[in-house]
């Protein structure tokens, strides 16, 4: 039987072309679409996929927090995060918001069939370069760790004021941020100055930077390699390695459930 899948993803060539790579796979079928966080929940209770390829930074609500929600509410759909970042700190997160793969964006179609392959089964799987990065922190030591986990805003900050950030990084005004999730402008005004504060930040410029360092947006523009191979030669049966053993150093990491 085939495993259903559900695509999540806001720019339309990318996500019409992941249907296209996913639909030439003889075990997997797409069974739906969404362009946001909240639109993924809402497809995933309605359609109930089997996996679901989830993009990190959609406009709103973010795939973190979808795929947060998904698990929450179908604690066996199986989630593969894609994303064009690649720091600890962001993976950790995405791991703790309940994916079960991560796939950068300028991975190889082989990199992502066998991430569709390995996580269907109830494999974890993370891109060769984000497992290359997470084992050069495990052999520096305890230092590097600390240092990586103080660099950012997501120890600092909570999921609401996460959301705030990433809202009014997007350009949205305190009223439709409020709107947006369902709060009073008062409330967004005062989590915005707390974002502020905790950050240290001046402005709304600054406050934009941080979220593109910090991956809750995406910087425009940005480089996607998954179809330049896909697309020549369209491997269907035997695309991507299935050998067993572990994870290699600077090879894609898989893990048993």
């Amino acid at each position: 039987m085939k495993k259903r899948v559900l695509i999540a993803e806001d720019h339309n060539l990318l996500r019409q072309g992941l249907r296209s790579l996913v639909s030439t796979l003889p075990d997997f079928e797409v069974v739906g679409e969404a362009r946001d966080g909240k639109e993924a929940v809402h497809q995933a209770l309605a359609l109930k996929p089997d996996l679901i390829l989830m993009d990190l930074s959609m406009p709103g609500m973010n795939g973190m927090e979808a795929a947060s929600q998904v698990k929450r509410r179908m604690p066996d759909v199986r989630i593969i995060a894609l994303t064009a970042f690649k720091t600890d700190e962001y993976v950790r997160e995405a791991l703790r918001s309940g994916a079960d793969g991560y796939v950068l964006k300028d991975s190889s179609y082989d990199e992502l069939v066998m991430a569709l392959r390995r996580v269907s089964t109830g494999k974890r799987f993370l891109s060769a370069d984000v497992s290359g990065r997470l084992i050069d922190t495990l052999l520096d030591g305890s230092a590097t760790r600390s240092t990586t986990t103080a660099s950012g805003p997501w120890e600092k900050l909570t999921a609401r004021e996460r959301s705030i950030l990433k809202l009014i990084a997007e350009g949205r005004t305190n009223r439709s941020a409020a709107e947006f999730l369902n709060v009073s402008p008062k409330t967004i005004e005062k989590h915005r100055a707390n974002v502020m504060h905790k950050l240290g930040l001046k402005n709304v410029a600054e406050l934009t930077l941080v979220a593109l360092e910090s991956g809750l947006i995406e910087r425009p523009g940005s480089v996607v390699r998954l179809f330049s191979e896909g697309e020549s030669d369209k491997r269907s049966d035997d695309a991507g390695p299935s050998g067993g053993g572990g994870p290699r150093y600077g090879a894609p990491a898989t893990f048993g459930s």
